[in-house]
């Protein structure tokens, strides 16, 4: 897997990240030591599960290595659908919560971060360099992060939705091109 494709997951990846640091950053009452805490805490996060999926994955690999290409699109995809039906929905619930409180913190950065244990699990099949993987994820999603509260907070409205969306739309449009790569198709 190549770094491109690696960055645009980690930014499909990263916008349930995003679009949660959005609407925190809209309240104002961020400072940039709690913009710093989410960030770390969901760019640690988003990293280890890939980590944890990976392992999982790759001790599975002997099993299903001849489908591997379609359960890693069916997994990309199944996210990607799930993330874009997510952005219709209302997001306000996500907000009444103080995330300065590190149990909130601690259970939005595992929230966020489901998604990617299931990409890590997908990597397993497809014998990705993980170390690249979850530095390329850590890394991507603590500057989102960052971004998402900084927009947010100087923002009277931002539709975070759209953001949750693109993500979904990468994510899906990365793995149909895996499975058209392994294909054969172009």
């Amino acid at each position: 897997m190549t770094f491109t494709e690696l960055f645009l997951i980690s930014l499909g990846l990263a916008m349930d990240c995003f679009a949660v640091s959005l609407l925190y950053g809209s309240s104002g009452s961020l400072s940039w030591r709690d913009v710093l805490k989410m960030s770390a805490m969901f760019g640690l996060f988003q990293g280890i599960m890939p980590l944890i999926g990976w392992l999982i994955g790759s001790s599975l690999l002997w099993l299903i290595e001849p489908v591997d290409h379609w359960i890693a699109f069916a997994i990309l995809a199944f996210i990607g659908i799930k993330m874009i039906w997510q952005s219709f929905r209302a997001g306000h619930e996500r907000k009444s919560a103080d995330i300065r409180k590190i149990a909130i913190l601690l259970s939005l950065a595992v929230a966020t971060s489901i998604d990617a244990l299931i990409t890590g699990v997908g990597f397993g099949f497809i014998r990705v360099n993980i170390l690249e993987a979850v530095a390329i994820i850590t890394v991507t999603t603590f500057l989102v992060t960052a971004a998402g509260a900084r927009l947010g907070g100087g923002a009277t409205f931002l539709p975070a939705r759209w953001a949750e969306f693109a993500g979904g739309v990468v994510l899906i449009a990365i793995g149909a091109n895996m499975l058209m790569e392994h294909l054969r198709v172009f």
